[in-house]
């Protein structure tokens, strides 16, 4: 990754956070993983690459984020940002999480990772199974996705649930 800081408007330096679930156009983006499996769970990669240098090798008509998850930076003007906060993340550790023990993936963003930094492991857990696409035929996790959903419309949708 190209930075591990950045610089304030006070002009002190700040820890220079990632999106595990980031724009694939934005100048710094790297590719996290690739979706693999019947679960379309995310493979992370051992190294991040640069987006701009796999971008022209998915086929025309497939979304870029149909095959890859990518990193790029935390920005202000995300429709997801509450104050210095991920909402998203907030809304995902909503969602309960799978049942049984598992492990926490290998991940180069970690260090950097805004989700790691705000929710510890329990974004780990849940960041595989993610995708930044929103599936219109799945009601939850076009409400997980959407910035103004509240954790309270979550936790009544999910007590509602059969």
């Amino acid at each position: 990754m190209d930075s591990t800081a950045d610089v304030a408007q006070d002009g002190q330096q700040s820890p220079l956070r990632w999106c595990p679930s980031g724009d694939a156009s934005r100048p710094e983006s790297v590719v996290l993983g690739v979706r693999s499996g019947d679960r379309d769970q995310v493979v992370y990669l051992a190294e991040p690459v640069p987006a701009a240098d796999v971008l022209g090798a998915i086929p025309e008509g497939i979304a870029p984020n149909r095959v890859l998850r990518f990193a790029s930076h935390c920005v202000s003007d995300c429709a997801n940002r509450v104050g210095e906060a991920c909402g998203l993340i907030e809304r995902i550790k909503t969602v309960p999480a799978e049942t049984g023990p598992v492990a926490v993936p290998r991940c180069h963003l970690r260090p950097h990772c805004k989700w790691w930094n705000q929710a510890g492991v329990e974004a780990c857990h849940r960041c595989p199974a993610l995708t930044t696409l929103e599936p219109r035929d799945d009601e939850l996790a076009v409400l997980v996705a959407d910035p103004a959903t509240t954790r309270e419309q979550l936790e009544d949708w999910i007590a509602a649930a059969p």
